[in-house]
């Protein structure tokens, strides 16, 4: 297998080598030379090519100059590791990178890398940490400055309980009052437009290249649209229900927000009382409301059938995978988002039979009966067709110390792996220490 890794790296980093060099002819090789080897092995002559019988055929046109479609096709069969220094070939180049036919192509070719990134914000920058299995299962930690119009001083509080949208390569840290474009290609960190409302703990996601936020604001349900090309949010729709807390993912061109609090007013403006807000705060806390971008209108709304409080939620392999906290226990649940694969009986068919339906599985290997509290936070992010539940605040030790239990290793950085194949649980390396409180996303390319 090592082996068989290492021819493939090597044929991939001779094609890579061809592609540059095909990008850069060399206009003033008008006569080129042939070595012709002697019968000596240790002899060589070179004899001119201004003969025409010895003349070489014309040199083939760059790659530079073939049709989009064809150039992505090409760009679509390079390395990984080499994507980096493939977009800083040109602009035109670095926009097809960017394209979500070339995401597309990737996927299909079985190309496609995912890598998941923890963002930690510093007065001096931005801790990133990422992680994926072909390097070994272990995270890589790097610190990236800002630009110089950005304010270090304040870097910190502008990014306070940020969240974090992916597209392509770069990843975009969407604080309360201030956004950020981090491009994990190049590292850098630049200043993007902010949200239209102050929202904090809100719900976010990205649908064919654009990202939508929903809840965290007090005094508005507006849905929020991000449209990275003009660098502009709109607002696209209302929420059904004003949420605190809450969490967002996306299927099928669907935006799913999911758990939370109650706040603020009703949609239709009156006030809510305190009683109201109590007694329906459990229903918020496991529901999970569905927007289809497409027809531009919310779904039938979904709960967790199990009740508690939703800690965490992805989503992975065509399904929204959500950890729900209980008085002394966790539970782990799928729900089936699928709404356009076929089904058994009718291949034809762009509807899933399974859509809406949840799906109880194994929890994740955690002492039981504990009680997580507000120290406590979880992370679910998906991975290919994996899981990454990493617990980025808080320690279980403790809880487990307060409670006149003995520790078990459980420290701050834990990171479980679910495999959603075979429903298993393992332990991958805990994250860095330096990390403080991250926010997580995986980054597809």
């Amino acid at each position: 297998m090592a082996s068989h890794n290492n021819s493939s790296n090597s044929n991939s980093n001779r094609h890579f080598s061809w592609l540059i060099k095909s990008c850069f002819p060399n206009p003033n090789d008008s006569s080129p030379t042939l070595p012709v080897t002697s019968k000596s092995c240790f002899e060589s002559a070179a004899i001119s090519t201004h003969s025409p019988s010895l003349r070489p055929p014309p040199a083939a046109a760059p790659i530079s100059s073939l049709p989009d479609d064809l150039l992505l096709d090409c760009l679509s069969r390079v390395p990984s590791a080499s994507l980096p220094s493939v977009s800083l070939v040109s602009r035109h180049w670095a926009r097809l990178l960017l394209s979500s036919t070339f995401v597309d192509l990737r996927r299909l070719r079985g190309h496609l890398e995912d890598t998941v990134y923890a963002v930690s914000a510093t007065n001096y920058g931005l801790y990133a940490a990422s992680f994926n299995f072909p390097n070994g299962g272990l995270w890589k930690v790097a610190l990236f400055r800002a630009k110089e119009s950005v304010f270090f001083s304040d870097f910190y509080g502008l990014l306070s309980h940020a969240r974090l949208s992916a597209i392509g390569p770069r990843i975009y840290l969407i604080g309360r009052n201030a956004m950020f474009l981090y491009d994990t290609w190049s590292g850098m960190v630049t200043a993007r437009s902010a949200m239209n409302f102050s929202r904090k703990k809100f719900a976010n996601a990205v649908i064919s290249g654009r990202i939508y936020v929903a809840g965290g604001a007090p005094t508005t349900t507006a849905v929020e649209m991000y449209d990275p090309e003009t660098d502009s949010w709109q607002v696209v729709a209302q929420s059904a229900r004003r949420r605190y807390g809450c969490i967002g993912t996306a299927v099928d061109g669907v935006f799913y927000v999911i758990g939370g609090l109650k706040i603020g007013e009703g949609v239709s403006g009156n006030l809510v009382s305190h009683g109201a807000c109590r007694s329906e705060a459990h229903v918020y806390a496991s529901s999970m409301d569905m927007y289809d971008v497409e027809a531009r209108t919310w779904l039938r709304s979904s709960a967790v059938p199990g009740g508690g409080c939703v800690v965490a939620a992805c989503a992975a392999a065509g399904h929204i995978f959500v950890l729900t906290s209980h008085a002394v226990e966790l539970s782990f649940w799928k729900f089936d988002a699928r709404r356009k694969c076929p089904n058994s009986s009718n291949q034809t068919s762009t509807k899933s039979t399974g859509f809406g339906e949840w799906y109880r599985i194994r929890s994740p290997p955690l002492p039981p009966q504990v009680r997580l509290d507000s120290t406590v936070r979880f992370s679910c992010v998906g991975m290919g067709e994996t899981v990454m539940l990493i617990q980025v605040a808080g320690c279980i030790d403790d809880i487990l110390r307060r409670s006149g239990r003995s520790a078990r290793g459980l420290k701050e950085g834990l990171v479980l792996i679910y495999e959603t194949k075979s429903g298993e649980w393992s332990r991958a390396a805990d994250m860095p220490e330096v990390m403080q409180r991250p926010a997580c996303i995986c980054v597809k390319c």
